[in-house]
């Protein structure tokens, strides 16, 4: 337990009236840890002074959700929850109940369309009656506050925050993304008044260790010529520090950098970079920019590009 929080809040979320800290807690969910654990860990992260809080059905089918409904208890007022709407073309309201229940909750901050990517997709959820309008309808009702989309493309987002009918956008920020979400997505949703939450800080763990993302190990890695001269060994693949991934994405300046932050360790990293965090020289930036697409080279596609190979 961390007896004096370590974060306040720091600006408002968009135009929601949210004050929300600079990091928020990304997903937990793990079924190889025990429930208490899960929620132990994600209350450490809240009495850290963390407010902002995101979850899925999709996350482990439901154990986020019900991680989270513990962990917030006794607290939910103090914080900002992100659920997401899984599956784009099912009826939308009973997939908002379902995650209510199980987050023991009669509302959360924002239900959000989870993964919306595919532009077509997006066309006609935009129809009269369709799936924006469904949620908008939950919003009428009090099942949640805000809506907004989270999205691995640039153009869905900008067609999306043009279209208005996004309170909140989630998006990657950070050393190896597509550079239209730094250059065009992120100032436009600045522009419009909103809230900015950002992910993919560590390339899904591909900047900070040899994976193919999210723990999973490699398959094939390299493998490099011994430093002797003679034969060959498996080679020991370039990587960032969670500082300079953390710095770099601060830097940019999301209203918030979600991070899913798992064990103790992990947070407490994490936490003492967020604390030693003063905005990079342009030349920092570039460096650290060019040493991420060598750290994430032979480490499986990176979906939130659109060209993985970049």
């Amino acid at each position: 337990m961390i007896d004096t929080p370590q974060f306040k809040p720091r600006r408002e979320l968009g135009r929601t009236g949210f004050a929300a800290t600079a990091l928020g807690i990304g997903d937990l969910a793990d079924r190889s840890i025990p429930l208490e654990t899960c929620v132990a860990t994600a209350r450490r992260a809240i009495d850290a002074g963390l407010n902002l809080i995101d979850t899925a059905p999709g996350y482990e089918d439901g154990y986020s959700e019900e991680i989270v409904a513990r962990a917030v208890k006794g607290v939910r007022d103090q914080l900002f929850i992100i659920d997401k709407v899984d599956h784009h073309d099912q009826p939308v309201e009973p997939q908002v109940d379902d995650s209510l229940r199980r987050l023991q909750l009669d509302a959360v901050d924002a239900f959000v369309f989870h993964g919306l990517s595919s532009l077509q997709s997006f066309t006609g959820m935009m129809q009269p009656g369709g799936a924006f309008d469904q949620l908008a309808n939950c919003v009428r009702k009090g099942k949640a506050r805000f809506r907004g989309i989270s999205s691995h493309n640039p153009d869905v987002l900008i067609q999306a925050l043009q279209s208005g009918v996004c309170d909140i956008v989630m998006f990657p920020v950070g050393p190896f993304v597509e550079e239209r979400y730094i250059t065009a997505v992120l100032p436009l949703a600045r522009s419009l008044g909103v809230g900015a939450v950002c992910f993919k800080t560590f390339g899904a763990g591909k900047l900070l260790g040899d994976t193919v993302g999210y723990n999973q190990p490699m398959q094939m890695r390299p493998r490099g010529k011994l430093s002797s001269g003679g034969g060959s060994a498996v080679a020991v693949l370039p990587r960032l520090s969670v500082a300079e991934c953390l710095h770099y994405t601060l830097t940019l300046d999301p209203d918030v950098a979600l991070l899913g932050l798992s064990f103790p360790n992990e947070q407490d990293e994490a936490f003492r970079a967020a604390q030693a965090f003063a905005p990079l020289s342009a030349d920092r930036m570039e460096a650290i920019r060019l040493k991420a697409i060598e750290a994430r080279r032979d480490k499986g596609p990176c979906w939130w590009n659109p060209d993985p190979q970049v």
